[in-house]
């Protein structure tokens, strides 16, 4: 009862967030119950493709709340949340092609089939312990939240801002993706991991895992947000927003403006992290494409279109935005990216918050008329 009152709390005057986990809690039980319970005969059968697609943006969703965490509130503009994103995903994939074991196409009980391929006769260092789930989930938390104290910490120390921070993660991600590409790595080199058979013991390719993996990151995305709106109702919340709208007083009147900065790029590398951990067992793979800055540049658009500063726009960009990407690129795949590229610039133009501030705007005056 108590844990309830203390979500609610944290939910307090969230209209547009209550309305948005709402929803997408009903769609995630609709969906599971007519993939799971439904004969697959029948006209409302929903198909497992269908749920991993909710599942993938579900995992987008996380990726762009932890972006808007940063961009929205503490105004640093990141261009590589996508590496944070690439590091957790590839943090579950290796627990996931340890499960693999003698099953795989070589039969080798220890090194995954890729190491075989390049004739590695034991497993490397940074492998060990990725057998375990535990390990696996304290790693997928710790090594993005690793590097971006390290990025942070140099470059807010330095006072990096502006364009120039952004730049900086763009470079930090594009130096990721060429390393990742390296068959010398020990990641799989362009080929990356796949080929997973099983997570905890379940089949991944069984409906009933699917629609398990649906609601844990739907759950996920979940207590991500109340953690995000937790911060934000909280006194380092105020303080972030005024470092955004104005750093020099901020520091002027003696907060440590660095640690607070660091502090808060740390927790949304931590939700990057999960999000990509999320992505991989749904989505079955993962390579250093992952790591493109073009990703992270797409994530900064889910953003924007959205509604940066608000949240549950963020959610919302990520899926209307992914769910016109996967319609576009099979319907019209000449013109979706130049599409999306139009519709970035004009939000950008004319809606400065995104679809949520349109919404907003449509709602005032409604109520004005009345």
């Amino acid at each position: 009862m108590k844990n309830k009152s203390f979500i609610l709390k944290i939910l307090e005057n969230d209209k547009g967030g209550k309305i948005v986990l709402s929803t997408l809690a009903v769609v995630v039980f609709v969906v599971s119950f007519c993939n799971l319970f439904v004969p697959s005969s029948s006209a409302f059968y929903i198909s497992t493709f269908t749920v991993t697609i909710l599942g993938k943006y579900l995992a987008f969703a996380l990726l762009a709340l932890a972006l808007d965490l940063v961009w929205g509130y503490l105004g640093v503009l990141s261009l590589g949340h996508g590496a944070f994103f690439a590091l957790g995903g590839y943090g579950l994939a290796m627990y996931l092609m340890r499960q693999i074991g003698d099953r795989g196409v070589y039969g080798n009980p220890d090194l995954p089939d890729f190491m075989v391929f390049m004739n590695l006769k034991e497993l490397p260092w940074f492998w060990y312990g990725f057998d375990n789930p535990l390990f696996t989930f304290i790693m997928i938390m710790l090594v993005p939240a690793i590097l971006a104290f390290v990025f942070g910490w140099f470059a807010f120390k330095s006072r990096v801002t502006g364009v120039y921070l952004s730049i900086i993660t763009q470079a930090m991600t594009y130096a990721l993706m060429l390393a990742f590409f390296r068959n010398d790595m020990g990641f799989g080199g362009n080929n990356g991991l796949t080929d997973f058979k099983d997570i905890l013991g379940f089949d991944l390719q069984a409906d009933s895992t699917r629609v398990g993996l649906l609601i844990i990151t739907f759950l996920a995305l979940t207590l991500g947000y109340l953690i995000c709106r937790f911060i934000i109702n909280s006194r380092l919340g105020r303080v972030i927003i005024s470092i955004r709208d104005e750093e020099s007083r901020v520091r002027f009147i003696g907060y440590k403006v660095e640690q607070y900065k660091v502090f808060i790029f740390v927790v949304s590398a931590i939700l990057a992290g999960i999000a990509g951990a999320l992505y991989v067992p749904q989505v079955g793979i993962i390579n250093p494409g992952v790591f493109s800055p073009l990703f992270s540049i797409e994530l900064v658009i889910w953003v924007a279109i959205g509604g940066r500063g608000t949240l549950y726009g963020a959610i919302i960009g990520a899926i209307v935005v992914n769910f016109a990407s996967t319609y576009f690129t099979s319907a019209l795949p000449e013109v979706w990216l130049y599409a999306l590229g139009g519709l970035f610039v004009l939000v950008t133009l004319y809606l400065p918050k995104g679809v949520v501030g349109l919404i907003s705007q449509i709602d005032s005056k409604l109520r004005k008329a009345k």
